[in-house]
């Protein structure tokens, strides 16, 4: 049974670094670089998410690739900089990173759903379950051109892969996190089943 006297002091390093995670995580870099690029608010386009793929579907896949970037480094950067105070500290800050994407205070709570931002803590926290996730998600995403389904099988094979592995630690975050991630998803899990899904490069 944990301490509660090392809870009690350790309870306001976690919070900090939950709020540092969400604060970086909050960033909205698809809307921040679409706006900078001439092309307007992408919210207003295709699904209205601010994340790569609808940044996609501006046409421009240069920065459809950038957002997908940052959004990633900005999980990975959460974890790598919490973790200097400690590893419960970049399980903190990975979480809130995920969160600050999902709910970004500056856009009323309505975010992207996360899937880079997801990957980029899984990079910073355990890479091997990065490997699993972009295995997985290429080989899903080549079968076919599904990027929501893509993300969903690899939602699944992150958690199992990270328990058989031995990170049960991450594995343990990375099922919350998957959970949420088929939240997200709602959506496009009810399209994929109507058959309705738009398929990777499709405008709609």
């Amino acid at each position: 049974m944990p301490d509660p006297i090392s809870w009690q002091l350790a309870l306001p390093f976690l919070v900090a670094a939950l709020i540092f995670g969400y604060l970086l995580g909050s960033i909205p870099f698809g809307l921040i670089i679409t706006r900078a690029a001439g092309l307007g608010d992408v919210r207003k386009i295709g699904s209205g998410n601010i994340g790569a793929t609808n940044v996609l579907r501006t046409g421009n896949k240069k920065l459809a690739a950038l957002t997908l970037l940052l959004d990633a480094l900005k999980g990975t950067a959460a974890v790598l900089l919490a973790g200097m105070y400690g590893p419960d500290q970049a399980i903190a800050a990975g979480l809130g990173a995920f969160l600050g994407h999902l709910f970004p205070v500056w856009l009323g709570f309505r975010g992207g759903k996360g899937v880079a931002t997801y990957l980029g803590v899984l990079l910073g926290l355990a890479w091997p379950g990065a490997l699993i996730f972009a295995v997985v998600w290429l080989a899903v995403a080549f079968a076919t051109r599904y990027s929501s389904l893509s993300a969903l099988v690899a939602a699944i094979a992150v958690p199992a892969g990270l328990f058989w592995l031995g990170h049960v630690q991450a594995a343990q975050l990375f099922v919350l996190m998957s959970v949420i991630v088929f939240i997200k998803h709602r959506a496009n899990i009810s399209r994929l089943l109507a058959g309705t899904e738009t398929r990777i490069g499709g405008k709609g």
